[in-house]
């Protein structure tokens, strides 16, 4: 592996870790926020998750993040999303981790995702319950939705700074599939062959 292919995987674990820890705040704004920035352009997701910037995708993760921040703000129904979350969040980390790795072999991205992007949301998760369940008890269920904002802010903190570090950390270095940069649809690659004499 090349000191390029080191820092392009260094960045891709670093950011979707990162977007993972979202994940366990907001299950699907991450998801979200992925798709649309591989959709313009901005990152690549590997070949097995392309999909997750299509329309399709994009819709229902788009639908899922508004139905999941409203719902967070209902007592009772904020501790039913809890419940769910513990499968759906663990999932939801693998495969956005899973997905910026573009370089290695969609099992091993699968498997990688898994062991770093499921546990570090299942664990983010784990807090974020405790938390809830000690504020209900604290407060009788009033100072959830409060805590439901706190949460929505961190969770969008986070995304910004998994999308933002990489670029910073990556400035002066080979150009990575993770790092943001503007669009490149319709635009033709150059042809790698030298010029005839």
């Amino acid at each position: 592996m090349t000191l390029n292919e080191t820092a392009l995987f260094a960045t891709q674990l670093a950011m979707g870790f990162a977007l993972a820890a979202t994940v366990g705040l907001r299950a699907f704004l991450p998801l979200f926020v992925a798709g649309l920035l591989a959709r313009h352009g901005y990152v690549d997701l590997g070949p097995s998750f392309e999909w997750m910037q299509g329309t399709p995708a994009l819709v229902v993760f788009g639908s899922a993040v508004v139905f999941e921040i409203l719902a967070d703000k209902i007592p009772a129904v904020d501790h039913a999303l809890d419940a769910a979350g513990v499968i759906v969040k663990p999932v939801a980390g693998t495969l956005v981790a899973a997905a910026l790795f573009t370089h290695v072999d969609p099992v091993l991205a699968s498997v990688l995702g898994l062991i770093g992007g499921g546990t570090i949301a299942a664990t983010v998760h784990a807090v974020k319950g405790t938390t809830r369940f000690f504020s209900s008890v604290t407060t009788g269920g009033v100072g959830n939705p409060l805590l439901s904002l706190v949460e929505d802010g961190l969770a969008s903190l986070g995304i910004l700074a998994a999308v933002l570090i990489p670029v910073f950390g990556g400035a002066g270095r080979a150009p990575t599939s993770c790092r943001a940069r503007p669009p490149t649809r319709g635009r033709r690659r150059r042809s790698r062959a030298s010029p005839g004499p």
